[in-house]
């Protein structure tokens, strides 16, 4: 059988978002903050079905400087923002992140994690896909296939070499054998980023208008935002430039290090 891009589409108005229903679960370290910026802007937004209440989005409590606008909780808040739904912000801290009780939320004991009415939902493309469910400007219905297909370009094809890179260059910089892996993960970086900087010439955003796929894409983009790689192809770097002057993406900027000022570690 031969899938058209009609079938494919009328397949995929019969989805439902993705969640996972775990037990109800309380705030680990008591800190819980509500984003000031959200609610403003729900009514300018067409939402297709109030699906999502009482929203909270879980983030490590603090990581070091070099990890901080990079934790993938951020996603999430930005997704948010865009869609003009509220959410407060609750803090996992590193240490904890393993107890029995947040691995009952979430499996693997990593951010982001979601909760909304009781329910329960992890991993942020998943996550992404069932907020960009409730808001056109996020996934617009007549783009609806092809803002999924970049959604998972983004973190299939484009995201393992970019974290690759951070990996090495700032997880395991102190291992020798980076040194020898380093030079064959940059041209790796370098193709991905010449292929995607192809195909954004000429256009704003990837569907030519923001969608849900832009926020994966350019936050993949910021984890090697430590080289200057993006910056080597100027229509990326514009891309990335454009995407990160988003109100909403300033909006969650803030939100997320709210909690890294709220709960850094005190000097010795």
């Amino acid at each position: 059988m031969r899938w058209t891009v009609e079938t494919l589409r009328k397949i995929a108005s019969t989805l439902q978002p993705v969640t996972f229903v775990t037990p109800t679960f309380r705030v680990l370290d008591g800190n819980l903050s509500r984003s000031p910026s959200i609610g403003n802007n729900r009514s300018r937004h067409d939402t297709r079905r109030n699906g999502m209440k009482d929203i909270a989005v879980w983030g490590f409590a603090w990581v070091p400087p070099f990890a901080q606008g990079l934790v993938r909780d951020l996603r999430v808040r930005w997704a948010l923002e865009e869609a003009g739904l509220p959410y407060e912000s609750r803090w996992i801290g590193i240490d904890q992140r393993t107890s029995e009780g947040y691995r009952r939320k979430h499996p693997f004991g990593v951010v982001p994690v979601l909760d909304s009415d009781g329910e329960t939902m992890i991993e942020s493309g998943a996550i992404i896909y069932a907020i960009a469910e409730q808001c056109d400007v996020l996934m617009p219905r007549n783009l609806r296939i092809e803002t999924l297909a970049w959604m998972f370009a983004a973190l299939n094809t484009v995201e393992p070499s970019l974290w690759n890179l951070f990996v090495i260059d700032q997880l395991k910089n102190d291992e020798a054998w980076t040194t020898l892996r380093r030079p064959g993960a940059v041209d790796e970086v370098r193709d991905r980023l010449a292929a995607l900087s192809a195909w954004l010439e000429g256009r704003e955003y990837l569907l030519g208008r923001f969608t849900a796929a832009d926020i994966l894409m350019a936050t993949v983009l910021r984890f090697v935002r430590h080289t200057n790689l993006v910056a080597e192809f100027s229509p990326l770097d514009s891309y990335l430039k454009r995407c990160e002057a988003r109100p909403a993406f300033q909006a969650a900027l803030r939100n997320q290090a709210a909690g890294y000022v709220q709960n850094a570690p005190v000097a010795a």
